[in-house]
C-alpha cells in the first residue's frame, strides 16, 4: 500500500466521480439526484443527509476541479488547484470508526453537505498524493479513444489503462494483431527467384 487505506479509498472516489463526467465518459452520468444517490451508495459515503439540487451542482463543479488536477501540467499547478478546493471547506478533522472500518480521519464537519464532504476527504487525498511526490500516479487512460482517469497504485507504476478488461485488453489485442500482420510473409506473388 502506497497511501493509507482512507486515502486510497478517497482516490478511488475521485476517479469514479471524474469518470461520470462528459469529458471522461462521453456523456453525463451524474445527470440527476438519482444518479448522485447511486454514486453515494457505490462509494459508501457515511453521514450524508438528504441530497438536493444544490448538492448535485456542487458535486459536478468539484468533478471538473478534480479533473483539472489530473490534467495539471506540473506540481505547482496541481497544488494551486487542490488548495483552492480545500480552502473552501469548513474543516473539522475528527477520528471515527463507523460502518466496521477501523479508526480513520474525516476532514469534514459531521452533517456537512455532500459537496463539502467530498471536497474535504477527496481534496485531502489529492493533497497527500502531491505532498508525497506522486503526482505522476494521477493519469488519463493510455487507450487512444478513452478519456477516463485512473490512479496508478502499482508498485512499479505500470498501470496504463482505466480498466484492464476493457481498454487494456483491447489495446493488447490490437498490439498482438499488429505484430502478427508484420510477421506474416509477404504476398505469394512477390517471392524472388
Amino acid at each position: 500500500m502506497i497511501f493509507t487505506h482512507d486515502t486510497e479509498y478517497a482516490l478511488g472516489t475521485v476517479v469514479d466521480l471524474i469518470n461520470t463526467g462528459p469529458a471522461a465518459a462521453g456523456t453525463e452520468l451524474l445527470g440527476d439526484l438519482a444518479a448522485l444517490r447511486a454514486f453515494v451508495r457505490r462509494n459508501r459515503f457515511s453521514d450524508v443527509g438528504d441530497l438536493t439540487g444544490a448538492d448535485l451542482a456542487r458535486v459536478r463543479g468539484l468533478r471538473e476541479r478534480f479533473h483539472a488536477v489530473f490534467r495539471a501540467e506540473d506540481v505547482p499547478a496541481a497544488v494551486r488547484l487542490i488548495n483552492e478546493v480545500v480552502a473552501e471547506v469548513r474543516a473539522r478533522p475528527h477520528l471515527t470508526d463507523h460502518d466496521g472500518y477501523d479508526w480513520h480521519v474525516h476532514f469534514f464537519a459531521p452533517g456537512a453537505p455532500m459537496g463539502e464532504h467530498l471536497a474535504a476527504d477527496c481534496g485531502m487525498a489529492l493533497a497527500y498524493v502531491v505532498s508525497a511526490g506522486e503526482l505522476d500516479r494521477l493519469r488519463t487512460c493510455a487507450a487512444p479513444d478513452c478519456e477516463r482517469v485512473l490512479v496508478d497504485l502499482s508498485r512499479n507504476r505500470c498501470r496504463r489503462y482505466c480498466d484492464s478488461r476493457t481498454c487494456g485488453n483491447r489495446m493488447h489485442v490490437a498490439a498482438y494483431r499488429a505484430r502478427r500482420r508484420e510477421a506474416e510473409p509477404k504476398a505469394v506473388g512477390s517471392t524472388e527467384h
